[in-house]
């Protein structure tokens, strides 16, 4: 099966300032695509597109909190502005804050439902439009929505439950819009690996032996490696969930 060409795209991911994000970026842009780089974190963006930049590629740092509807209807502008068009946005910002219900904190759960499923949808709602007219008029005819999901989504497990939720509910609405945008050559895809060694991983946790023997199994290449697949099918063909998992991971 032939891949599709990068080359004329433009790209926006969230959570670019570094892991899975700045992967992600680097993998798309060494593909042929212009990539807008969306985080909170201003000199991270800046040195990443710089970087971009020096190997030859297009890059924009669009700083942004995906958690303001405002803001990241603006980034999606900017990004249309500045770069021209949008065909494929990789919603990955993501927060993490395991813990067990009781006694549980209840602003560790709102920063999850507001990074993990808010801030995705409010990006995804304002970039539909500019997919759209990409798989009308782009070069390609097709565009692509991926959302960053985890193995959370599938199982889960005590002391995970409200991370788990949201990466459930970010896999539910993605497969009602995939029903919605399929008659408009909008494919819309979950990658969901399991735990990666980024950021996202709590302080305490990383280090440890259970980090060694399973945290560290997978890398943010790894998952920057399945977005590119998912993105670069034939336009006919769709992937809609890719499951990621370390080779001999039981989870």
């Amino acid at each position: 099966m032939t891949e599709m060409d990068l080359r004329g795209t433009v790209s926006l991911v969230t959570g670019a300032s570094s892991g899975i994000g700045a992967a992600v970026a680097r993998t798309l842009a060494a593909r042929g695509s212009a990539v807008a780089l969306l985080a909170r974190r201003e000199d991270r963006l800046a040195s990443l597109a710089l970087e971009l930049r020096e190997a030859g590629a297009r890059a924009l740092p669009v700083p942004a909190d995906v958690t303001d509807p405002e803001r990241a209807a603006e980034a999606v502008r900017r990004t249309v502005a500045g770069l021209g068009r949008l065909d494929i946005l990789v919603n990955n910002a993501g927060a993490a804050r395991p813990g067990p219900m009781l006694h549980g904190s209840v602003d560790a759960w709102d920063e999850m439902v507001r990074v993990n499923l808010l801030g995705s949808l409010y990006l995804t709602h304002a970039a539909l439009p500019h997919l759209i007219d990409a798989a009308e008029q782009g070069p390609r005819r097709i565009a692509d929505l991926v959302g960053i999901s985890s193995v959370s989504g599938r199982a889960v497990h005590a002391g995970n439950g409200v991370y788990a939720a949201t990466k459930q509910a970010l896999n539910t609405y993605s497969e009602s819009l995939r029903k919605e945008v399929a008659g408009r050559r909008v494919r819309v895809a979950v990658v969901e690996p399991a735990s990666v060694a980024t950021d996202l991983l709590p302080a305490r946790v990383r280090g440890t032996q259970e980090a060694a023997r399973t945290f560290e199994r997978l890398s943010p290449a790894d998952v920057a490696d399945a977005v590119a697949y998912v993105v670069t099918r034939p336009a006919h063909a769709a992937v809609s969930q890719l499951l990621i998992r370390p080779s001999e991971s039981e989870r």
